[in-house]
């Protein structure tokens, strides 16, 4: 479990107020490009969406409404950390914890798969992001200086994804504890 949240939900099953989360793969890149241009601006290629979508070290997880794609998180999967390369949520749909829903379904995903890290990098400026990472235990290591486009800098994140059980002194997953 990560943050406040008392669980997470598998892929396929229904999420709450009728979304569906799911893994993408490559027959979804459609609607990923399309996600993508409205939530980023068009951040990656069709050819850098079809690697990310067949790479079976590369993680996609997406929340659906119906047929349409609402929010998604992508990762890489490298030795034991998940490295987080795009979270994305349609405009219209924000502040309604559907980033939260589909990050966290990425980190139990990538916890599941052998993570005990994930790390991630943000814009500096970027105080939705933050507040969300911050609410699910990520915090700042680090800082890259001119990291985006723009010239901003970005704040690199890490979040443990497995800690000590308060008393036992083992290495469970944060999901055990408690």
């Amino acid at each position: 479990m990560y943050g406040n949240d008392r669980g997470s939900r598998g892929p396929g099953e229904p999420a709450e107020g009728g979304l569906r989360l799911s893994r993408l793969g490559p027959g979804q890149l459609a609607a990923c490009q399309d996600l993508d241009a409205a939530a980023l601006g068009q951040l990656w290629s069709t050819a850098q969406w079809q690697a990310e979508l067949a790479d079976a070290a590369r993680l996609a997880m997406g929340l659906w409404q119906g047929d349409a794609l609402v929010a998604m998180a992508c990762g890489w999967l490298i030795v034991d950390e998940l490295h987080i390369t795009l979270v994305a949520v349609r405009p219209q749909q924000r502040r309604r914890g559907l980033g939260r829903q589909v990050l966290q379904a990425l980190l139990a995903e990538g916890q599941g798969r052998g993570a005990r890290a994930a790390t991630l990098e943000v814009a500096e400026g970027n105080r939705a992001a933050l507040g969300l990472y911050g609410a699910l235990g990520f915090s700042s290591r680090g800082r890259r200086r001119d990291y985006y486009r723009s010239g901003e800098a970005a704040l690199i994140q890490w979040l443990p994804l497995t800690q000590p059980c308060p008393g036992d002194g083992a290495d469970n997953t944060i999901d055990r504890c408690g």
